[in-house]
């Protein structure tokens, strides 16, 4: 039988196996978890001021109005982002509500969906050609400690539980790279047939561009932007680019992206003209990259910090994990069938997204949320490369500074209430958080994990666990931590605002105004379901009063200490409540 028939026989024999008990009992492990990490108790808490109430109020708007081309917020246009959040949103909300679930859903299952493709990406690509262990082998751990790693990510984490833009457009762009490393492999390995008998991308291209599309519907060009360098910076790296260019029948592929993507822009356009473009294309694309908007500036190292923190614990590992590739060895890359090239892929991914927002002048932790697939992509082959090749200096060093650093974190959780700020929303939050002891719990796991760490590193023969280890104490961490401190912030932040923007509904009267003074606080404005006046200082919120009618009676929240000189200065006032730091009143007249 000639080698090559062979070969194919043993790929055969070897894909047959890859969803073996084990893997389906990893998979099963991924869903739980994920479960877990975005979606168990995911509305428990009310919407976090300042951003996530403007998409989830913009999403009620579009529902109520019916106006689904043109976003608006409190009265104004919302040109932040294009509206595929927003239109899932209002999805959302007619078939659970007008809630908070329904606000953080679709980012949510982005990230579960996210989640399990990766896995499924690496338990059948998931090899590494530097390793000595069967390939069988090394997808099933890569695929269970990759996905593992991604859903205990804290950066991940956070923003799947949260109402906004970024996780959707992580899960868009990510699926849509990993639909193309799958469309690359198979063009490889399939022979090239016309699909359908047209000259169209094969089915996992077309996904690609879809998914790019959605992306570029989530938050604009970068959609497109990103997904473009990281293949060809990858294709070129290979020396393959015009080859598969060529698979992916980009002409084809750009009509597909374009009957998507166009009619949206054009009709907010043709709605809103000059104004529309300026703002988004502008201020929220250009001038993002290049200058500071909003005071977001931050050092060159900024997102060094942001990967350490945001993917910890096992941030540690990535250096390694990246020198394990020895990307140097541009030759040998070259030369390794593709099925064999998603480590390489992933450090593409991982260094263009890191070097364009480490270039771009406006700077955001929530920016760098997409690399975090790659970087899970990078743990998990690294990790498998030791389930059964020897233990080296690499892992021994790297185990080293995972000590270290999870002792760092045990200090940190034990010292965490010092770290917190005056809030003056919350003057007594340290207080609280420190009465609750969860800085003590956080301290014992990590302390704990430090321990466990230690004995795999003296007795070796464990040493292979530290990434398991470290999961654990992440996984611990987040439902005897994390979870209920949010839920203490919530209440002591929050809570008070809604609690009173439900009082406002009932006493309000038919046109009567609201307005808030020496805050911004934009989820008094879902609760209340109606506009609301924020003025940031209290002069102006009196010149604002004195142009009132006098027959008129205004609502006022604010700090109780900033209502005094108003109250001073009118005849009639009407306490109607007070929540937390903040009081509710009525005055009239007008001043």
């Amino acid at each position: 039988m000639k080698l090559p028939v062979l070969n194919q026989i043993r790929q055969r024999q070897d894909d047959q196996n890859q969803f073996s008990p084990p893997v389906t009992l990893s998979l099963i492990i991924i869903v739980a978890l994920s479960v877990i990490t975005f979606l168990w108790r995911l509305g428990s808490i009310g919407l976090v001021d300042e951003t996530e109430p403007k998409f989830a109020e913009a999403a009620r708007q579009m529902l109520e109005t019916g106006n689904w081309v043109t976003p608006y917020f409190n009265g104004e246009t919302r040109f932040d982002k294009p509206p595929l959040i927003y239109w899932l949103m209002a999805i959302a909300y007619q078939v659970f509500g007008v809630n908070e679930w329904a606000v953080r859903l679709p980012s949510a299952l982005s990230a579960l969906g996210l989640t399990i493709f990766l896995f499924f990406v690496l338990a059948r690509f998931g090899v590494s050609p530097l390793a000595t262990t069967s390939p069988v082998k090394q997808r099933h751990w890569a695929s269970l400690i990759g996905a593992a790693t991604l859903a205990l990510t804290p950066e991940f984490i956070i923003w799947a539980r949260t109402g906004v833009s970024d996780l959707l457009l992580t899960g868009c762009m990510g699926s849509a790279l990993l639909c193309f490393f799958i469309g690359y492999v198979h063009s490889e390995t399939v022979p090239e047939k016309p699909f359908f008998r047209l000259n169209v991308p094969s089915p996992w291209y077309i996904g690609f561009y879809i998914l790019n599309a959605l992306a570029v519907l989530t938050k604009g060009p970068v959609g497109v932007v990103l997904p473009g360098l990281i293949i060809i910076t990858f294709l070129l790296y290979q020396g393959n680019l015009w080859n598969v260019f060529k698979e992916m029948r980009l002409l084809s592929g750009a009509i597909i992206f374009l009957i998507l993507t166009i009619p949206w822009y054009v009709l907010v356009i043709a709605e809103n003209g000059e104004s529309y473009i300026n703002s988004f294309f502008g201020y929220h694309n250009i001038e993002r990259f290049t200058q500071v908007v909003n005071d977001h500036g931050a050092p060159w190292y900024f997102y060094f910090l942001i990967v350490l923190i945001g993917f910890a614990p096992l941030s540690v590992y990535l250096p390694g994990a990246i020198a394990q590739l020895q990307v140097w060895r541009r030759r040998f890359w070259s030369r390794q069938p593709r099925r064999q090239q998603l480590g390489i892929f992933a450090f593409f991914w991982f260094a263009v997204i890191f070097g364009f927002f480490t270039i771009a002048v406006t700077k955001l932790p929530s920016y760098i949320i997409l690399l975090l697939p790659a970087s899970a992509i990078l743990i998990g082959l690294f990790w498998s490369y030791y389930c059964g090749n020897s233990v080296n200096k690499t892992l021994t060093i790297n185990l080293l500074i995972n000590i270290i650093f999870v002792l760092g974190l045990g200090i940190t959780f034990y010292n965490s209430p010092n770290f917190i700020g005056y809030d003056p929303a919350a003057p007594n939050l340290s207080e609280i958080y420190a009465t609750a002891k969860l800085h003590l719990t956080g301290a014992k796991i990590w302390l704990a994990t430090a321990v466990l760490l230690s004995f795999a590193f003296i007795s070796k023969s464990y040493l292979r666990w530290a990434w398991g280890i470290n999961l654990l104490a992440m996984l611990l961490t987040f439902i005897y931590v994390l979870q209920p401190a949010v839920s203490l912030m919530d209440q002591a932040r929050q809570l008070p605002l809604r609690d009173l923007a439900q009082l406002e509904k009932t006493v309000r009267k038919p046109g009567e105004a609201l307005i808030m003074i020496g805050m911004e606080k934009t989820s008094v404005v879902f609760y209340t379901q109606h506009q609301v006046t924020f003025f940031d200082e209290k002069k102006n919120a009196i010149a604002h009063l004195k142009q009132q009618p006098q027959e008129e009676s205004v609502l006022i929240l604010s700090h109780p200490r900033k209502l005094n000189e108003i109250i001073e200065k009118v005849e009639q006032v009407t306490f109607l409540g007070q929540s937390g730091e903040y009081q509710l009143i009525r005055i009239k007249p007008a001043l």
